[in-house]
């Protein structure tokens, strides 16, 4: 392929590189030496994570966590522009603000669903083996270009702009992969099967609505305590799913797998964990109360949980 999804890893590794190095010379940020370690040993996880040996990595992965954990992440300041050259700059470029933003999921679309099979000579133009990624990434990369003819910004701006961001997630930044690794290790440790052991020693094993019941309520919790429903089903599948609705009850499985999610999405809306729905919204929008946007989703969340189990039930009975 062209475009592979090691080449997106790389521009993100490229992006944060130069944002650690603005950290480290950031003068007014009393923790600019620690905090731009952390970003420049997760810069390199992404510019070199295919040819690093998994050992080193997780040594890396420790490194990040030891500098969290003793305070040693830290914002920095940014000297942007300041509030009435903003005012002018949003009277002056209007709507056309949202462009690149509109960009990102158009181009992300359409990108994956058309170009997933283009070949330029022999090669295929996208990653077949994750088209949507190396898309969002092409799309942001155009987004990224689109903002700056618009605002007429150096590519210095895109630098300094990107480490505002990131340092406004913060840690939060490396959770997703933290959390996918976690599930993997959950399921290689066989929990499913510990799972199944437990419901049948606790809920009727002839009983359709209990072990929904346990079934979609398990998806939200592991999806809780894992931040992703992805990183939940696995488990969930092995210990219910599969063994009890679907082999037992003859329940249908597309269906199982496509309602187990929207259960699973139930538990994203109640947990920090879920960083990229939960922490970061409260951290770019600067709330005083960082779970303030959880607190508003429970009750969605649990309405939604109950209409979930109603449903699955109803299908499987």
């Amino acid at each position: 392929m062209i475009i592979s999804t090691e080449w997106i890893y790389i521009i993100m590794g490229i992006v944060c590189f130069f944002c650690s190095a603005y950290t480290f010379f950031d003068q007014a940020n009393s923790r600019r030496i620690p905090s731009g370690l952390f970003y420049l040993i997760y810069a390199v996880t992404l510019l070199f994570g295919k040819v690093i040996p998994p050992f080193y990595t997780g040594l890396m992965v420790l490194a990040m966590v030891a500098i969290v954990a003793f305070g040693g992440l830290q914002k920095g300041s940014y000297n942007g522009v300041s509030a009435d050259e903003r005012e002018k700059s949003r009277k002056r470029l209007g709507n056309r603000l949202f462009l690149p933003a509109i960009l990102i999921p158009v181009l992300t679309v359409l990108g994956s669903k058309l170009l997933v099979n283009v070949k330029i000579g022999s090669r295929l133009l996208l990653d077949p083996s994750n088209p949507t990624l190396v898309a969002l990434g092409v799309a942001c990369m155009i987004a990224i270009l689109t903002a700056m003819m618009l605002t007429k910004s150096r590519p210095q701006t895109t630098f300094k702009e990107s480490r505002r961001l990131l340092e406004a997630i913060g840690w939060a930044v490396v959770l997703p992969q933290m959390l996918a690794t976690l599930g993997t290790i959950f399921t290689k440790a066989g929990v499913g099967t510990v799972v199944s052991g437990l419901i049948t020693k606790v809920i009727p094993e002839n009983s359709v609505f209990w072990v929904v019941f346990v079934f979609c309520v398990g998806m939200a919790l592991f999806t809780m305590i894992m931040g992703n429903a992805f990183a939940a089903f696995p488990v969930m599948a092995a210990g219910i799913a599969i063994p009890f609705l679907i082999e037992r009850f003859g329940a249908n499985a597309d269906q199982i797998a496509a309602l187990s999610m929207f259960a699973g999405y139930c538990g994203t809306l109640m947990t920090p964990m879920a960083a990229n729905f939960n922490i970061v919204p409260a951290a770019l929008l600067d709330l005083k109360d960082k779970n303030h946007v959880i607190r508003v989703q429970v009750p969605t969340a649990l309405l939604t949980l109950a209409f979930n189990i109603v449903l699955m039930y109803l299908l499987v009975k």
